[in-house]
């Protein structure tokens, strides 16, 4: 149900987004906190026990507002939280009740605390939105479950058959659309004028309630553009300044002309990123349908970037959501094998155009493989363990990202792209900088040319402690930079 734009509109996406950092946080492994008050008698997995598909350790948003001192010292300002609406699974994307927040999670009111907490800090708090499949405990679903066809809310749902296999067998299908055929994700009929306005009731109500935006789990299976148009008319109208971002894992033009998503999670630009700075170091053994990783050099890598820019409007890559790893695959530190290359991955999220996020953990250590374990509990319990040096990078990255408006919404310029080397430039009326990496094991003495600066001076920001001064000489500067290393100057 593709429809056709007859003219291209002015992109508009929000001013904050290209300012945020965002922190993604898997809510039942992020932070448990004493003052959720649940029934006597719930059995709870140990903290820190080796995450399972179905074990639930009882982290809650209680336990996240007791920890934005934690996010703020990480120069965090906004928030992604996975799942949170009542659901029958540890990741809740089984919703079946989105006007309730999850009970083990604290409900509503800890939501409106931590809400009210995070912006008295200036961090914003965005939703995930799974509003193509419920669980099976949705109430229209079970309500068809219990009454067959003779349900009021038969057209919910894609119905194929009598009677409903809710549980089937091992060699048997669910008898009506499930998002992978998993029975328990009964998939939405969108087009129901009932379950669109339902869905768009709910959109509004939470925007309404305080939250700054909706990422959106599988948007591409409502294939439907005039769904995700009003959606974002509705979410708009509610607040404006809202952000929209999608769940895409490859090119996304479809949805980012300005009427639907702000952003997509740019996974697009993780792969590339894994791929040059662990170009030596990463897994051969991962395996993901989506993020397919091969060696790059840098001129192999320059290209992706630039192509990757060039897919959208800049209001659009300047609102992208950069990522290096998320609750959908393995950590970056397992991935890449080797610490300089996680540190590298970082200064260039934290460089580049588009928002940051950071999964929750990486910047302390946190390093599992593929679902589920890349979704461990935080390491409160244990904080002898966590790499503190690490730690420290991802402070000053990201005070560096804050130091700099040139690099949320400079221009973006390629300087060098040769062998193990990358540069670029980002410059926004007097804030003008360059930023080269060094991925070869070995130090490098180099010669770039900076078009249009004949002769200049440039002072050291990266890596921190005492200034040094760099210079340009006829358009060339010749800095020398240690292995696996990188470099960002400033226009003095």
């Amino acid at each position: 149900m593709a429809t056709t734009r007859k003219h291209q509109q002015t992109i508009r996406t929000p001013d904050w987004v290209k300012h945020a950092v965002f922190y993604q946080v898997f809510p039942d492994r992020f932070a448990r906190s004493e003052r959720n008050e649940l029934p006597r008698g719930l059995r709870l997995q140990e903290w820190g026990a080796t995450p399972t598909q179905t074990g639930f350790q009882g982290g809650d948003l209680y336990g996240v507002v007791d920890r934005l001192d934690h996010l703020a010292g990480l120069g965090v300002n906004a928030l992604y939280l996975c799942p949170i609406f009542a659901s029958a699974s540890n990741h809740r994307y089984h919703t079946y009740d989105y006007f309730q927040v999850d009970p083990l999670l604290g409900g509503n009111d800890a939501l409106r605390e931590l809400i009210d907490r995070a912006h008295d800090r200036d961090i914003k708090v965005v939703l995930d939105g799974v509003f193509n499949h419920t669980g099976r405990g949705f109430w229209p679903f079970h309500h068809i479950l219990e009454n067959g066809g003779d349900s009021p809310y038969l057209d919910w749902f894609h119905i194929h058959g009598w009677p409903l296999h809710p549980y089937p067998g091992p060699r048997q299908k669910p008898n009506y659309s499930a998002w992978w055929s998993m029975a328990a994700l009964p998939k939405l009929n969108t087009d129901c004028p009932a379950v669109r306005e339902y869905i768009y009731e709910v959109a509004k109500h939470w925007i309404d309630f305080g939250a700054d935006g909706w990422r959106l789990d599988v948007p591409g299976e409502i294939d439907d553009d005039s769904f995700w148009q009003e959606f974002r008319r509705v979410v708009k109208g509610a607040n404006p300044e809202a952000y929209i971002c999608g769940e895409i894992w490859h090119e996304s033009q479809r949805w980012l002309q300005g009427d639907q998503f702000d952003g997509v999670m740019n996974y697009v630009f993780t792969g590339p990123a894994i791929s040059f700075f662990a170009a030596k170091t990463f897994r051969s053994d991962f395996v993901h349908p989506h993020l397919p990783l091969a060696e790059l050099d840098a001129r192999q890598f320059s290209r992706k970037v630039d192509y990757m820019h060039g897919l959208y409007d800049w209001e659009i890559n300047f609102a992208q959501m950069n990522m290096l790893d998320s609750h959908d695959m393995a950590r970056l530190a397992w991935l890449t094998q080797e610490h300089s290359a996680q540190r590298l991955c970082v200064l260039f999220q934290m460089t580049m155009p588009g928002a940051p996020c950071i999964y929750y953990g990486d910047e302390v250590g946190l390093a599992g493989g593929p679902d589920p374990g890349c979704r461990e509990a935080f390491p409160w319990h244990k904080p002898d363990a966590w790499d503190r040096e690490l730690l420290r990078h991802y402070q000053q990255a990201t005070a560096l990202r804050h130091a700099h408006p040139a690099l949320r919404t400079g221009s973006f310029q390629t300087l060098h792209a040769e062998g193990d080397v990358y540069a670029f430039r980002r410059a926004l009326g007097d804030d003008d900088l360059m930023v080269l990496f060094n991925t070869a094991f070995e130090p490098q003495e180099l010669s770039i040319r900076v078009a249009g600066v004949a002769d200049g001076e440039f002072r050291q920001v990266w890596p921190s402690g005492p200034s040094r001064n760099h210079a340009v000489r006829d358009g060339l500067w010749s800095p020398d930079v240690p292995a696996r290393a990188g470099v960002v100057v400033v226009r003095a």
